[in-house]
């Protein structure tokens, strides 16, 4: 093959056809047009706006943002302007994209997911719902949906029920084995798995003794985070019969080519766009240039191609 052959970097997620495999991270890339002027967004494989709640949130007091070494800790609490005013206000502007948005959602109660789900399926520009299960089940003593298999089912299955769009799930790595939160998202109808979401950690100031997060603990993200984010994604598509999306730690394309190595269909890129704002355009023009020195004309040659001994 000739090195200036096309290269075809589009991936099928279930339902969902992407015509590359490069996302941003619901919460790292605000609801698309803050990043607009700097990533245009019909370059992007698909956007994950900030997630979305039936009522407005703003979030956790400050200090809400630490630095570590190889990441970030945030405890934003989950900020956002509500689903009204998402749809009165962001989704005419997100509507006409010529990518594909994705709509990260959560609730406090199973109900809450349900009424969410709803709301958003009929709404014009929205091409699927991300399920973030990283919250507290308020009816449950405050338990997080994500880390039983039951409460995972019944979430799932509230959203399933209530929309025709694909669902996407994604996963928390605060959990004994990700597979069997894995499994019960599929049981319960999910299209497509992202994982994962933030490593739950701490940090301390060792002259006041006070924690540094107003909230104590926090979500790590970052590259800190990546091995772990690795091994889980493998670990799942090992068991999954739909789609994985494959984040956490994201920086480089070699960190791109990794995660679709090991079996993600698609990558998400998260704190990395806090850093370099330019960075999913730079993974995308180098997964070309991979698939080009290497004589491949589809991403798809090099997915799931793990040489395991």
């Amino acid at each position: 093959m000739a090195n200036d052959s096309p290269i075809s970097l589009t991936v099928e997620l279930g339902p969902l056809r992407l015509k590359n495999p490069v996302m941003v991270a619901s919460g790292t890339f605000g609801y698309g047009q803050e990043y607009a002027e700097l990533v245009p967004p019909e370059r992007l494989g698909a956007m994950v706006v900030k997630g979305i709640s039936l009522e407005p949130r703003s979030g956790n007091p400050p200090p809400r943002i630490w630095e570590t070494c190889g990441g970030m800790l945030n405890a934003i609490g989950l900020q956002n302007v509500g689903l009204r005013a998402f749809v009165e206000e962001k989704l005419p502007w997100l509507n006409p994209l010529p990518v594909p948005v994705i709509v990260n959602l959560f609730g406090n109660t199973v109900e809450e997911y349900g009424k969410l789900a709803a709301a958003l399926d009929g709404q014009e520009g929205i091409a699927g719902l991300e399920i973030n299960i990283s919250c507290p089940n308020v009816k449950a003593g405050g338990m997080i949906f994500g880390s039983d298999p039951k409460m995972v089912f019944q979430v799932v299955s509230a959203v399933r029920s209530r929309t025709n769009l694909p669902v996407i799930t994604k996963l928390t790595p605060n959990v004994t084995d990700i597979t069997v939160t894995a499994r019960a998202a599929q049981d319960a109808g999910t299209d497509i798995l992202s994982l994962i979401n933030t490593v739950a950690g701490m940090a301390v100031d060792a002259q006041t003794r006070q924690p540094r997060l107003a909230n104590v603990v926090g979500g790590l993200s970052g590259p800190a985070i990546k091995p772990i984010a690795l091994r889980m994604v493998w670990q799942v598509v090992q068991v999954s019969t739909v789609p994985v999306i494959g984040l956490g730690g994201i920086v480089s394309v070699e960190d791109a080519l990794e995660f679709l190595i090991v079996g993600a269909k698609a990558i998400q890129v998260g704190t990395a766009n806090f850093i370099n704002p330019g960075v999913t355009l730079e993974i995308i023009d180098g997964l070309e240039d991979y698939l080009r020195q290497r004589n491949l004309e589809d991403i798809n040659e090099i997915i799931g191609t793990l040489e395991v001994p």
